[in-house]
């Protein structure tokens, strides 16, 4: 199988770890704009070759594009003119305006996914070959791809040890928003409030478990969360709204010291986790 992966960080490069580790026979072309990543790739051998043409890229079996999501917009149109059996996968944050900007002309090439995998860390030195084992994947509107790219998008990803869910764009953006982007938010937020208050070495004493879980994916890259957050700016909006009337609750409970009824309220959050 011939591989592109355009964008060797931590997904790109730990996409290209998983294959080399499941398949015997994978050839995988690497492209980025950072050249460190792209000398890093080659020295982890993360990737066989490196090129900066697009073009060598349209006739391999599956180009995956691990890049943040503006850039997948801005990339789509330059893959116009692959083989008709070639597989274009995403591994966007957002899925729905993604979609949009598919290229007739390649939407049949075109799966839409969203691993829902990742850590704060970047880069290709962050890649991890079980990033992806056990790990939802969640594929949008598969119906529009081609019978070629479904087949092999689910292959793969079945191959990976990966369990895959099926929603259309606009439902998995308004759950991204819960599930994955307002945590985001409120991580930075975490963060800000705490170096405003604290001096550093009080937080290195203080800081427990809780804290640093909690702001560890403020350690996340802003270039890659703005424009998620740009991308998905109506439901994070909707998101936070209802984090804070919750947060607002918490607030007036203990302003008027109804610790019974906080007490309900921390209970009805406990039951979170009989779901996860």
């Amino acid at each position: 199988m011939n591989v592109g992966i355009i964008g060797l960080g931590l997904m790109g490069g730990s996409f290209a770890l998983a294959l080399r580790d499941r398949y015997k026979e994978v050839e995988i072309l690497g492209y980025d704009h950072n050249d460190q990543h792209c000398i890093e790739a080659l020295e982890l051998h993360l990737v066989d070759r490196i090129s900066d043409e697009l073009e060598d890229f349209k006739n391999l079996d599956l180009i995956v594009l691990a890049i943040p999501v503006n850039g997948i917009i801005a990339t789509l149109p330059e893959l116009v003119g692959v083989d008709e059996k070639t597989t274009i996968i995403d591994f966007g944050s957002t899925k729905k305006q993604i979609v949009e900007c598919v290229p007739d002309e390649i939407r049949r090439n075109f799966v839409a996914a969203h691993p829902m995998t990742g850590t704060e860390k970047s880069g290709p030195v962050a890649a991890k070959a079980d990033l992806y084992r056990g790990k939802v994947v969640v594929l949008c509107d598969i119906e529009e791809s081609g019978e070629i790219q479904r087949r092999l998008a689910k292959k793969i990803f079945t191959d990976l040890g990966m369990k895959i869910f099926y929603m259309d764009a606009e439902e998995h953006d308004r759950h991204a928003a819960f599930i994955s982007h307002m945590p985001h938010a409120l991580s930075y937020a975490l963060a800000n409030a705490v170096m405003k208050q604290e001096n550093p070495r009080a937080i290195i004493a203080l800081a427990g478990g809780g804290f640093k879980d909690m702001s560890r994916i403020a350690k996340s890259s802003p270039n890659m969360w703005t424009d998620i957050f740009r991308q998905n700016q109506v439901n994070l909006l909707q998101a936070i709204e209802c984090f804070k009337g919750e947060l607002e609750r918490c607030e007036n409970l203990v302003k008027e010291e109804k610790w019974e009824e906080l007490h309900h309220w921390m209970e009805r959050a406990n039951d979170l986790h009989k779901i996860l």
